[in-house]
């Protein structure tokens, strides 16, 4: 499974969410630090989840990271979130 459906699998299992866009951006990142052959290095995440209406934007984020877990988060070079309730 590639690691942009791995995130999309895991988000979705975790919040339910009305919204969610997974973008592999790694191709933005050619030649820069944490690039990697073959993309997968670089996403950016776009969701909408009730769970994380009343919550602050660095507690979604928390919430976010805690979903995905250690093995994806420490493979990923880059993570750009865009999450609101």
């Amino acid at each position: 499974m590639s690691r942009a459906s791995e995130i999309e699998t895991r988000l979705r299992a975790a919040f339910d969410p009305t919204e969610l866009e997974v973008l592999d951006e790694s191709q933005k990142h050619a030649g820069h630090a944490g690039y990697q052959e073959g993309g997968e290095s670089h996403f950016h995440v776009r969701m909408r989840a009730a769970e994380l209406a009343e919550m602050s934007r660095i507690q979604r984020h928390r919430a976010v990271h805690s979903a995905l877990g250690s093995d994806l988060v420490g493979a990923i070079h880059a993570l750009s979130l865009d999450v609101q309730g």
